[in-house]
């Protein structure tokens, strides 16, 4: 996968901006107008690729990396011996969400665990109580809330509107059902941080120079801002799910330091008997 700074100088984004730029238009090009290209040309990338993937084996990512870096190769043997596939998520900016989205729901339709639909319920409505005594208006996020709710119910088996793994995944691809699920936790994780905003306003003024109601409208409620550690402890701690960030990059391997878990009393891992499924948006 390229970095963002790798897709900003790679001479594929180059030449796609040239080739559609005559040489005397250069001199009235702005900056914004080369980011604008560069911005439409990795949407049209992201497009090529599903809102979720379906489940490969952690071999098909050995492939991809067969002639790069050792240490990369290295690692992806060492997810391998705890992890039993990954799925991709398109990189749209909201990859940590709907990768979280995907993984939970997954996780409730093979578990049936309807204990943790009451318990994950009850952690809504307090979030919805939390935006509400913020001073949000209620038609601002309930219809979000509202598919989300709907969607954890779906999956809960024996009821008339229950659904299939194999459905799962096609809502999870459809726009109308998976932003808006990508939009419930945005919503949720900025109530959070807006609530707790002294805890979290030292890790903000590191990612950006703005406040944290600044930081919640540009970098969290927005589709497509992407995702930092702040949301991740913030999500992890509004809804009292553990979430284990695994990632690939070219440090050391003798480190152990690649994989980072937000925990909370919660024990509702991602497990399918002793084996994983790596969500590769979110993981990697």
């Amino acid at each position: 996968m390229q970095s963002e700074e790798e897709m900003h100088s790679s001479p594929e984004v180059i030449d796609a901006i040239s080739s559609s730029v005559a040489v005397d238009d250069w001199a009235s090009f702005r900056d914004d107008d080369i980011m604008q290209q560069q911005t439409a040309i990795k949407a049209e990338e992201a497009d090529k690729m599903p809102f979720v993937g379906d489940k490969e084996p952690l071999s098909a990512l050995a492939a991809e990396y067969q002639l790069g870096s050792p240490i990369l190769q290295e690692k992806i043997k060492i997810l391998e011996e705890s992890y039993a596939a990954i799925r991709r998520t398109r990189g749209d900016g909201n990859c940590f969400f709907r990768s979280f989205m995907f993984a939970y729901l997954e996780h409730i339709l093979e578990s049936q665990d309807e204990a943790e639909v009451a318990r994950i319920r009850a952690c809504v409505e307090r979030c919805k109580k939390t935006l509400q005594t913020l001073g949000y208006a209620d038609f601002t996020f309930e219809d979000f809330f509202l598919i989300f709710l709907e969607q954890l119910d779906s999956v809960i088996q024996g009821h008339e509107d229950s659904i299939s793994d194999e459905v799962l995944l096609i809502r999870s691809r459809d726009r109308s059902v998976s932003d808006y699920v990508v939009m419930f936790f945005r919503f949720v994780t900025s109530g959070e941080i807006r609530q707790r905003a002294k805890f979290f306003e030292p890790f903000i003024l590191g990612l950006s120079n703005g406040t944290v109601d600044q930081f919640c409208k540009t970098s969290v409620e927005p589709m497509g801002e992407e995702s930092d550690h702040v949301h991740i402890i913030a999500l992890t701690d509004a809804l009292g799910v553990p979430i284990r960030v695994v990632y690939l990059d070219r440090s050391s391997c003798d480190n152990g330091n690649d994989t980072m878990t937000f925990s909370t009393p919660s024990e509702a891992m991602f497990e399918k008997d002793d084996r994983k499924t790596v969500t590769k948006g979110l993981a990697v």
